[in-house]
């Protein structure tokens, strides 16, 4: 049985970890060195960290603390924003990246998955796509969250893992930083659909929310930032918690 993981999510700017709701009201959460330690130390599976600003100068910040982070942490971690191009991928592989995360770039040329997953191998190529709720359907968002697309998410999703995705990182919009539960409904429908992992993200606020996310969501991970940024849910008792519910966790 393949085990759940549980990866706490790094949004950085200027050098520092900060979350919002809803993707907007950003405020400081820390170190991010000191925080991919600590929770490389407390037991996380994975990391996550998404460069949010995504300028050319951030990029070169965000080389540098790839190669910070690589030297503190012993598990897989994946970085995202701005990547534009292969040899984006390869500056951050070679810094000591295992994965990167891909979001509007691949919107905008979706060759470059394609590209991607035939150079560095499909497990390196994790697909991050933003939805949001219409009324009737899911819609993708780019630019982190602040430009509404008329692609619908789940074909989109599709999409991405025939062109050689290895991973899925989904985020509700609606759910995120609310810490009002997993928008279980378009994580079952995900789940359901693809045959790579889906790493369900936006809304955990409580141990049952993870549980949820697995039993019910069928997630094969849990990608949450706030409640491990501010001590509500320490990594350890997520996992006890789920041990003790039946799923099974490193």
């Amino acid at each position: 049985m393949l085990t759940k993981r549980i990866i706490p999510c790094l949004d950085v700017k200027d050098g520092e970890v900060v979350k919002g709701v809803h993707f907007v009201n950003l405020t400081p959460e820390g170190d991010p060195v000191e925080l991919a330690s600590k929770y490389s130390d407390e037991g996380a599976d994975e990391l996550v960290f998404l460069d949010i600003t995504a300028t050319l100068e951030s990029r070169k910040n965000v080389v540098e603390l790839v190669k910070e982070v690589a030297k503190s942490v012993f598990i897989p971690f994946t970085v995202g924003g701005g990547i534009r191009s292969l040899d984006d991928i390869s500056e951050l592989l070679d810094a000591g990246a295992d994965k990167v995360s891909i979001n509007s770039a691949a919107l905008k040329n979706p060759d470059l998955l394609n590209e991607a997953s035939r150079k560095f191998g499909a497990q390196c190529i994790m697909l991050a796509v933003d939805v949001k709720f219409n009324g009737r359907s899911w819609n993708v968002h780019s630019h982190g969250g602040s430009k509404p697309l008329n692609i619908d998410a789940i074909q989109w999703i599709k999409e991405g893992e025939d062109r050689g995705a290895g991973e899925i990182l989904l985020t509700s919009m609606d759910a995120d930083g609310t810490q009002s539960g997993i928008d279980l409904v378009i994580t079952q429908t995900v789940s359901q659909q693809v045959s790579i992992p889906v790493i369900a993200s936006g809304g955990i606020g409580t141990l049952e929310h993870f549980k949820d996310a697995f039993e019910i969501g069928l997630a094969d991970a849990v990608l949450a930032a706030s409640v491990f940024h501010r001590d509500i849910l320490p990594i350890s008792k997520v996992k006890n918690f789920l041990k003790q519910n039946g799923l099974a966790v490193r």
